[in-house]
């Protein structure tokens, strides 16, 4: 359930962080779900997200499994095609050298849409922050394969955009 209902009236797109646990608790209980069913689901929804933290630890199998299926979702080919896509709803340039990327997040600047970013700051705020830290052998191999598919994705890119040969490295230097 949690896989299922933890997107719902998610923050970046509501900017409440509580509608989303208050969504799936409501449609819960109209199904007529167990109270500890709910809580179980609810307290991994409000747990797994990002937010500027890569260790926001899980205290169960179910929500270690959720948060895994849900960074990967974020990684490689899929997860490149998402940043672009979200970051173009949100009015966001691709690339501009003059718009550093945010090294330290706390989870108030991550939610903060005021901020000036790109989506390819998203790479080195976010995506590229995530390889190493899932919570199952499996999602971790799988993670590290898109995590370097992304890095050689963003390389060629700031190439074309004629950023300097250093400019990825000096990045990621940083991460």
């Amino acid at each position: 359930m949690a896989s299922t209902l933890h997107d719902v009236y998610d923050y970046k797109l509501s900017g409440d962080e509580k509608a989303g646990p208050k969504a799936a608790t409501d449609w819960l209980v109209r199904c007529g779900a167990d109270v500890d069913l709910i809580k179980h689901v609810v307290e991994i929804i409000e747990t797994m997200s990002f937010k500027g933290q890569v260790h926001r630890p899980m205290q169960t199998i179910e929500g270690k499994i959720v948060q895994d299926a849900d960074r990967l979702d974020a990684v490689g080919a899929i997860g490149i095609a998402r940043a672009f896509a979200f970051g173009g709803t949100q009015g966001r340039e691709i690339f501009n050298p003059e718009i550093p990327y945010r090294e330290n997040l706390s989870s108030t600047d991550y939610k903060n849409k005021t901020l000036q970013t790109t989506s390819l700051n998203h790479f080195y705020e976010k995506l590229f922050k995530l390889d190493g830290h899932y919570n199952t052998p499996l999602a971790n191999k799988i993670g590290h394969q898109r995590h370097e598919f992304m890095m050689n994705y963003v390389e060629a890119l700031l190439k074309e955009c004629g950023a300097s040969e250093n400019e990825f490295a000096r990045k990621l230097k940083h991460i």
